[in-house]
């Protein structure tokens, strides 16, 4: 049987960090050192240095499919398999395949050539991972619509993370290295900004992380490995859910700022159900202190909690565990070993810190269980224990003062200890010890002695009202617990809606909806799946949010699954979970599809929006253009007209001024189209910048000779170290120049137009006041006017921002910021 091909990713942040580049490299040192190498598909995109890379390696030729009357090209897997390399070179892992192809999507092709027994050399961006793509939505505004299961990476050999930074990045966009110039303008004012690429290469190191940590527990698992390997500090502080949490959450904190790159956990103990019994209140405001400083909260259940929390310990490498010093007295301890103790006891090679606090022991005395609790197997063991202690000391004592003691006495002590083992077990153990008791009562203290033989009728009567009352006492102590447990979790479960409800209501995402639902039921991964509707008979499941470790991609892959509509589904793994357990986890999961749909409708809603504002900011613009070039064109005809009409009579001065005024206006048409058309320019994204430091002082002096005699009337108020911006040095020149004009046009006769700079935080800000905030027109209308919208759109497109403002002094002003030029910037 031939052996399963190799897969080796390499992944990126964004496109044009090199990730084709580094495969074609791979590939050339693979076949330096003899391996038998083929290039099965590879996209150069146009750029030079990948394609040289290529050169050398054997190209096998693609298959030609046409799809609607055009022809495209994809991977030919009959030549590759029939080839049989290997290494095979496929580049763009989820790519989705031409309709007509064998298979759907690209990586089902590099599937088959792994079962054939070849080697793939791939490359992928992290943005069309299926976990990813609404997190790459919320920060790029882009719907990723080809995407990669997880799953099909994580089962990668090696996967290789091909990184750089925003800067660089932006900086081959910019010399034309990934798209080509028509698209560089609106790839660096959207897709490609510094926030997107800082976020989206934070996604990619955080991803090949948690892979590099599942690979480690893989590892560990296979070979058996319990002992945590300290690979880094994990400090757990475990919580119970009293006051005394706040303290140990600080000093675990405490602990872990000591040691760069600790991470801080928290964990809460659920004992013996799904549902918290704690105070939610107190332990929602733990959690919130834990989330504050950078730790994460997490909650688990378990039937004993020290074997629960040591578990938990061991899942996740921990290193130290901090617990608070036991609230129990003394006397309490003698009957049962702390938790701290049993944890020290059972830890091995972790640390354990016992951290007094105020609620320590000291005021604490030994009390009676209460009922109310709940009855499981540990205290009907305890009660049972109890019981078997008990009674036969009890029946010494009362052996030994049976000459002070009436058969009557003895019974009541008899009861007492009944209804102590029914406070602590409840019914069952409660009516054992009743008939236990009676016996001994029956064997000891009746005549005749040593006997079950009972002489007086007195005697019979009163056991057998013992008996009665110690059963009547059990049956009462069990109804009691077993009315407290289920109003308890009563309580429990519509806590647990009300926090998934409140937390809905708060606009928490769906993977911490998710997170919440998978430590309220302790199940080890959750995930809300979507069926693809296009996908036919055999149907494609989306993961919408996961939470855990390897959320389940389809619905059978998890231990259970609860549907959540036509299309939605909840999948989870984990423990089994009872009836009642199931039926709240249908209800949250239903609460988890509500908010999806609310967030797709939301989504919707604000697409609607933005574009009717794109609409109607598009008719005000037309609007606005059409009444100036309507004034233009009138104050144009006048003029003519005028000139028309004196021909013989008007003298050459008035001629001339009726020819400049209709040539004026006609040259204010013409600037008005042409604003027109390159605000047009940039809302398409066909506006070509390159950016780069450009010295301010020239192009400020550029703009005011562009304004002929006018341009030297304006008051300059510059620093003398006036720093170089990044900008493109055109677009900036034109900006100047068409906010000078503006100014020019709108100040009043006795005051000059003034232009101020100042340095403050990295940017440059440039101030152009004409004093005119209440000349006709109004301060609203110049703020919206054509020329300062079109100088507002190219100031964005640049990096920066262009602001109007209207202040007592100064009048009407306008403020065009922009990032400076650091130190060592490239040009």
């Amino acid at each position: 049987m031939t052996a399963r091909g190799r897969l080796r990713i390499h992944l990126g942040a964004a496109p044009g960090v090199g990730k084709t580049y580094a495969m074609l490299a791979e590939g050339q040192r693979l076949r330096a050192q003899g391996a038998d190498v083929v290039v099965a598909l590879a996209e150069a995109h146009g750029r030079r240095p990948t394609a040289a890379m290529a050169e050398g390696l054997e190209t096998l030729p693609r298959r030609t499919l046409v799809h609607r009357g055009a022809e495209f090209t994809e991977l030919d897997l009959d030549a590759v398999l029939a080839r049989g390399p290997q290494v095979a070179l496929v580049d763009e892992l989820a790519h989705t395949n031409v309709p007509g192809s064998r298979h759907a999507k690209r990586w089902q092709d590099v599937e088959e050539l792994l079962d054939a027994g070849i080697d793939v050399l791939t490359t992928l961006n992290v943005q069309h991972l299926e976990s990813l793509t609404d997190v790459v939505e919320q920060i790029t505004g882009v719907r990723q619509r080809e995407r990669l299961p997880d799953e099909v990476a994580r089962r990668a050999d090696r996967i290789e993370l091909v990184d750089l930074s925003p800067e660089v990045l932006r900086r081959r966009m910019t010399h034309g290295d990934i798209y080509p110039p028509d698209r560089i303008e609106a790839a660096l004012t959207h897709y490609f900004r510094v926030g997107n690429l800082t976020a989206l290469r934070e996604l990619a190191l955080l991803w090949l992380a948690d892979r590099v940590e599942e690979g480690l527990q893989r590892y560990r698992a296979e070979h058996g490995i319990v002992a945590p390997w300290e690979t880094r500090e994990r400090i757990l502080v475990g919580l119970t859910g009293g006051q005394e949490g706040e303290t140990l959450i600080r000093r675990a904190a405490r602990i872990t700022a000591r040691t760069p790159g600790s991470e801080l956990l928290a964990l809460h103990v659920v004992p013996g159900d799904a549902f918290a019994a704690g105070a939610p209140a107190v332990l929602a405001g733990q959690r919130s202190l834990v989330e504050s400083l950078g730790g994460t909260y997490h909650q688990t259940t378990g039937d004993d909690v020290v074997d629960a929390l040591l578990e938990f310990a061991r899942a996740e490498s921990v290193t130290q565990i901090v617990l608070g010093a036991s609230r129990r007295g003394r006397l309490s301890l003698l009957f049962r070993t702390g938790v701290g103790r049993r944890t020290i006891q059972g830890s091995g090679p972790i640390d354990v810190h016992i951290v007094t606090h105020e609620e320590a022991a000291g005021a604490a005395a030994f009390r009676l269980p209460r009922p109310g609790r709940g009855i499981g197997a540990g205290r009907y063991r305890l009660a049972a224990a109890g019981a078997a202690v008990a009674l036969p000391a009890l029946t010494w004592v009362l052996t030994a003062s049976r000459d002070h003691l009436d058969l009557s006495s003895d019974l009541a002590l008899y009861l007492l200890l009944v209804v102590v083992v029914a406070l602590v077990g409840g019914l069952w153990p409660a009516l054992a010890t009743a008939v236990a008791a009676g016996l001994l009562a029956d064997y000891y203290f009746t005549l005749p002695s040593h006997s079950l033989d009972v002489a007086r009728g007195d005697d019979i009567l009163a056991l057998a009202v013992f008996v009665t009352v110690a059963a009547l006492v059990g049956t009462a102590a069990g109804t009691v617990a077993r009315r407290t447990r289920q109003a308890a979790r009563a309580s429990a479960e519509a806590q647990a809606l009300s926090r998934l409800a409140t937390a809905m209501m708060r606009g928490a995402d769906l993977p911490a909806l998710a997170e919440q639902l998978r430590e309220n039921f302790g199940l080890f991964a959750v995930s809300l799946l979507e069926r693809d509707p296009d996908s036919g008979t055999q149907p494609r499941w989306f993961v919408v949010a996961g939470a855990g470790e390897r959320p389940p991609e389809r619905p059978y892959d998890a231990d259970l699954e609860v549907p959540v509509g036509e299309s939605l589904t909840l999948a989870a793994r984990g423990r089994g979970l009872s009836a009642d357990d199931r039926r709240v986890l249908a209800a949250c999961a239903a609460q988890l599809g509500i908010a999806h749909t609310h967030g797709r409708l939301t989504r919707q809603a604000a697409e609607h929006d933005t574009l009717a504002a794109a609409e109607r900011t598009r008719a005000s613009v037309l609007v606005m253009a059409v009444r100036d070039l309507r004034a233009c064109l009138g104050a144009a005809s006048e003029s003519l007209a005028g000139l028309r009409e004196g021909a013989g009579d008007a003298s050459a001065p008035e001629k001339a001024h009726l020819v400049t005024a209709a040539r004026a206006s006609v040259g204010r048409a013409e600037q008005l189209v042409e604003d027109l058309d390159g605000l047009g320019r940039v809302h398409a994204g066909a506006l070509d910048l390159y950016l780069r430091p450009v010295d301010v002082g020239e192009a400020l002096t550029t703009a005011l000779d562009d304004l002929g005699p006018g341009g030297h009337t304006i008051r300059l108020s510059l620093p003398e170290d006036l720093p170089d911006v990044i900008a493109d040095a055109a677009v900036l020149t034109r900006v100047l120049t068409a906010l000078a004009a503006d100014a020019l046009r709108h100040s009043p006769a006795d005051r000059s137009p003034a232009l101020t700079a100042d340095v403050t935080a990295g940017r440059l800000a440039v101030h152009v006041a004409d004093g005119a905030g209440g000349s006709a027109g109004g301060p609203g209308d110049r703020a919206g006017s054509l020329s300062l919208r079109l100088s507002g759109d190219l100031a964005e497109a640049m990096g920066g921002t262009l602001e109007p403002a209207v202040t007592p002094d100064a009048g009407f002003s306008v403020t065009l910021t922009l990032p400076t030029a650091g130190p060592g910037t490239a040009g």
